[in-house]
């Protein structure tokens, strides 16, 4: 059976001012939302003032207003791609503290990893710190990383890709992308509903 629709979320773990790693996110959104049957939205963590995760607990009993919509984004979505810079061989702080917050928005979930990175090894470190967190919220991370090395001349202010490499790189991560979550998504859809 072919998905008709399936709904992606970015979620882009990136506010330093000056930073780069938006523009892969935003090209990436534009490229997945123009294929067939793919819907995207991108939560740019820099749009939302979320509270440092301090007690679970108390925190679902007074919701916080962008806690509320980010998880009803991310419960909706069937698919997801993590995108982060690489700091100090991780992802960002600000990535985890949004993930935090949540866990049934995630369960058997496929989630992409993008990891970008000043130098030539395009944040390898921190793609593989995603996946294993990717793994402890019982979701599924694509074997596939898209990493971006010298993000800084990676693209141009309208979010192209500027390297030949680096365009074939993206292609390979999209297609793998989509035939992994349409597999995993529609697996799930056809199980029996207990």
């Amino acid at each position: 059976m072919y998905l008709e629709l399936m709904k992606v979320s970015i979620l882009l773990g990136s506010i330093r001012e000056g930073r780069h790693s938006h523009r892969v996110a935003y090209h990436l959104q534009d490229r997945l939302s123009s294929l067939p049957g793919v819907e995207v939205r991108t939560l740019d963590l820099m749009e939302y003032d979320l509270p440092m995760l301090k007690n679970r607990w108390k925190e679902q009993l007074a919701p916080d207003n962008n806690l509320a919509e980010i998880g009803k984004i991310l419960n909706e979505s069937e698919a997801m791609i993590f995108v982060s810079p690489e700091y100090h061989g991780s992802y960002s702080g600000v990535l985890k503290n949004a993930v935090d917050h949540y866990w049934s928005e995630f369960k058997r979930k496929p989630i992409g990893v993008v990891s970008t990175g000043s130098g030539k090894f395009g944040g390898i470190n921190g793609s593989t710190e995603m996946q294993h967190l990717i793994l402890s919220l019982g979701a599924f991370p694509m074997p596939f990383k898209l990493l971006v090395s010298h993000v800084k001349s990676a693209f141009n202010e309208n979010n192209q890709p500027l390297k030949p490499d680096l365009e074939k790189d993206i292609q390979k991560f999209v297609d793998e992308f989509v035939w992994f979550s349409r597999a995993l998504v529609n697996a799930k859809r056809s199980e029996p509903v207990s």
